[in-house]
């Protein structure tokens, strides 16, 4: 279908203006526009015709109606050939519309920032651009559609290959493509209102799909990823990505958002075995590999600064699986990349803006749906308990450890100095176990426990682990507090001179 008149009207202008220009001046397009859009083809010259001009009718309502028009409507939904539909629109002076080009207000990114308002909520839902998406879209037939920047040069192409037509296959996959971006619209909307209302009655998620993956966890459970991850890691080298690479890949990123300093982690089955923070990022890596030498074998290293060679020439000595790093200098790059299967991976931007807003996850007959876990410490920070208060040099590592405990699974011991762990106890099902297998491979790993600080991610309920991080040498505690013991435990803190915070918040993780 041979396109001679366009309808152009952007939130996301990202090229627009080349592929306006290609269209008046290499096919002769007339081009409708609104708003912002029209004021900047016209700064560029660009041939620009106002709805308003074309429909006869003004924009009003602030704006709200401009394009809800038969004219507008009637040319892009009528059926070209079809004699009624040619009588009707030639007795009411319609006119094709053979090509539309709308991207919608940006709801999602409004409702994203924690101070938006629902009245902002509301004047970012778009109406008029999904009214002629869908109608652009029912009738792809003979209607071009066109909501993402990254299409405009697969329609050029075929506009140049076919004399100003696209291919109904085109067509076709770009209406698809529209209707699943106006569906998954849509399902923002009710499901921000559905928050808002606080009489929310239903879930619904829809993301799209990134790929198919060789299998899951096991190998006899199939497996696809969906959603927006490419954009926020880059795989630079490797094997393709595995199921187990990417939950790994997400926990280590979240990880590592929680610090600012030069730090390196790594982790294995989505748990922490060791962390490590320093200015030289080489020595951050000896400190975070001394906790534990055995557990990173196959494991994910992660760092929040790019890897120099220094940093490569011995991050290359373990078998890694994953390394994820902002950027990877040349010379890092080539030595790593040696190794055929290991993954290196950029991160291209933190992971706590490319999370869902809420953790979901599978339970018999249904699904749970929380909050994500993006907090530290309670809403009055935190709070000193004992007689003895911290030094600062223990500060420093209470609030190491704490960021560190978060990320480990329950129950969750951790024992740390003021930039590097020392011993992790994970997942065991008293936290009393937790702390002597923490103690345990801080002995293995032949690293001292005097002057360590102890970090539970919850509540400890009697005061045996309190107790048995004191006698492996711990001389500060950090927990959230809450136990309908404390008092017992705060004495038998104050017993061995040690000091003690309360954070008010508790970090399970199941």
């Amino acid at each position: 279908m041979k396109i001679a008149r366009a309808l152009i009207s952007l939130s996301d202008k990202t090229g627009l203006v080349p592929f306006a220009r290609a269209l008046t001046e290499e096919f002769g397009v007339e081009i409708l526009s609104t708003g912002g859009t029209a004021k900047l083809l016209r700064e560029e010259k660009i041939p620009v015709t106002e709805v308003a001009d074309f429909t006869g009718f003004p924009e009003i309502l602030s704006g709200r109606v401009k394009t809800l028009h038969p004219k507008i409507h009637g040319g892009l939904l009528y059926l070209r050939g079809h004699p009624e539909h040619e009588r009707q629109t030639q007795e009411n002076g319609i006119r094709p519309i053979d090509l539309v080009v709308v991207n919608l207000y940006p709801f999602q990114e409004t409702v994203a920032r924690p101070d938006v308002t629902l009245e902002e909520a509301i004047e970012n839902i778009d109406i008029g651009g999904p009214s002629m998406l869908r109608s652009a879209s029912k009738n792809y037939r003979s209607v071009t559609v066109v909501t993402d920047p990254a299409d405009y040069a697969a329609v050029l192409a075929e506009m140049r290959a076919g004399g100003g037509e696209t291919t109904l296959k085109l067509r076709e996959h770009l209406a698809v493509k529209t209707f699943s971006a106006t569906s998954a619209y849509d399902r923002a909307i009710a499901g921000y209102l559905n928050r808002e209302s606080q009489t929310g009655s239903f879930y619904d998620l829809s993301l799209p799909l990134v790929t198919r993956l060789r299998y899951g966890e096991n190998s006899h459970q199939e497996a696809s990823l969906y959603g927006g991850f490419e954009e926020y890691f880059q795989k630079l080298h490797g094997k393709e990505l595995s199921f187990n690479n990417i939950l790994d890949i997400s926990a280590a990123a979240e990880l590592i958002g929680e610090f600012e300093e030069p730090t390196v982690a790594i982790l294995k089955h989505t748990n922490p075995c060791g962390v490590g923070s320093d200015p030289d990022l080489r020595e951050a890596w000896n400190k975070a590999f001394a906790t534990d030498k055995q557990a990173p074998f196959g494991g994910i290293i992660v760092l929040n600064r790019p890897v120099t060679e220094a940093v490569a020439e011995v991050i290359k000595e373990i078998f890694s699986e994953v390394i994820i790093a902002p950027d990877f200098e040349p010379d890092a790059r080539a030595l790593l990349q040696r190794k055929k299967n290991l993954r290196l991976m950029r991160q291209l931007q933190p992971a706590g803006a490319g999370m869902l807003l809420h953790d979901v996850r599978s339970v018999v007959g249904g699904i749970l749906v929380q909050d994500r876990d993006r907090t530290l410490l309670g809403p009055d920070g935190y709070k000193i308990v004992t007689k003895r208060q911290p030094s600062e040099a223990e500060m420093r590592a209470l609030m190491f450890g704490w960021r560190v405990v978060k990320h480990v699974k329950s129950n969750a011991i951790v024992f740390t100095g003021e930039d590097r762990t020392l011993g992790v106890g994970a997942g065991q099902m008293s936290r009393v176990d937790s702390a002597r297998i923490a103690v345990w491979k801080a002995g293995d790993a032949k690293l001292s426990l005097q002057g360590s600080i102890v970090a539970s991610d919850a509540f400890f309920p009697f005061p045996d682990g309190l107790i048995a991080a004191a006698e492996a040498g711990a001389t500060a505690a950090i927990q959230p507090g809450g136990s309908v013991r404390d008092e017992e435990v705060i004495a038998a803190a104050n017993e061995r001179g040690m000091a003690m915070v309360f954070t008010g918040l508790r970090h399970f993780r199941h």
